[in-house]
């Protein structure tokens, strides 16, 4: 089970009134992926510039569309940009796959069916071990987790476990996830500004 799977399968089994913004959970998605290719052998990082290994197949999709997307040529490209690039409508495609997959299935109520029906995650091994994960404390899944704001209080993990290049990637992936916040803020302000003006 990959990194991204596990990170989703948890963020989908919080609490219904727990929020979780669909772009941060996106860049962390992204973040993971870029964790599990270092470790694979897939890319390696050369300062921030993401250097591609031999084309790989791991046997999970999104993994596979993760590797492909990597840029090849010189001058390749930053860690950053790609995080970027990788996380658009990323999230979307992990709720998707797991419905293709029978991890996550529609739940029927009496009455209509459209109206009497909703998604839940399946009873599944994968869930299970996803959640074994996060309360090991693994320290990448910790940091993913705490990045998304699924977490809010990372739990205590060995960082010390973590190598030079996946910390170089889990720090990008908070530096992404805090730059998001600052667009949002930006964006309020400008929109509260505007509401104001159009007021007189």
């Amino acid at each position: 089970m990959s990194t991204a799977r596990d990170l989703v399968l948890v963020a989908l089994g919080k609490p219904a009134g727990h929020l979780v913004g669909q772009g941060d959970l996106s860049l962390t998605l992204a973040g993971a992926e870029a964790v599990d290719l270092l470790r694979s052998g897939a890319l390696k990082l050369d300062g921030d510039r993401i250097v591609p290994g031999p084309p790989t197949v791991t046997g999970d999709v999104l993994l596979d569309q993760a590797d492909a997307s990597l840029a090849r040529q010189e001058p390749y490209e930053t860690l950053d940009d790609w995080l970027w690039r990788r996380a658009d409508g990323l999230a979307m495609a992990y709720v998707h796959e797991l419905e293709r997959t029978g991890l996550l299935v529609h739940e029927h109520r009496h009455g209509f069916r459209l109206l009497s029906e909703r998604t839940v995650l399946a009873d599944s091994r994968a869930r299970r071990a996803a959640e074994e994960r996060r309360a090991s404390g693994e320290p990448v899944l910790t940091a993913l987790l705490a990045a998304a704001g699924i977490d809010e209080e990372p739990l205590a993990s060995d960082g010390s476990a973590l190598d030079d290049a996946v910390t170089s990637v889990l720090a990008a992936v908070g530096d992404a996830v805090v730059q998001l916040e600052s667009l949002r803020l930006r964006r309020d302000v400008e929109n509260a500004a505007f509401d104001n003006v159009w007021r007189g």
